[in-house]
């Protein structure tokens, strides 16, 4: 999975970015606690599975 179908996830998902500093984006969502951290340089780069659980876990979504 890339990091461009991560971003497009979390966002259908009702995230929204509220901020970024240089490849860390952070995303918040209207209902759900917490902030959701994704770090790339390049939307077309493959998501460690270890990074992908992570946020996953962040957004508190469902595989």
């Amino acid at each position: 999975m890339k990091f461009r179908e991560i971003v497009r996830l979390i966002e259908e998902d009702g995230w929204y970015q509220v901020r970024q500093r240089g490849s860390h984006r952070q995303f918040k969502h209207t209902s759900k606690t917490g902030l959701v951290t994704i770090a790339y340089h390049s939307l077309n780069d493959s998501v460690p599975s270890g990074t992908l659980s992570s946020i996953y876990k962040q957004a508190q979504i469902e595989r």
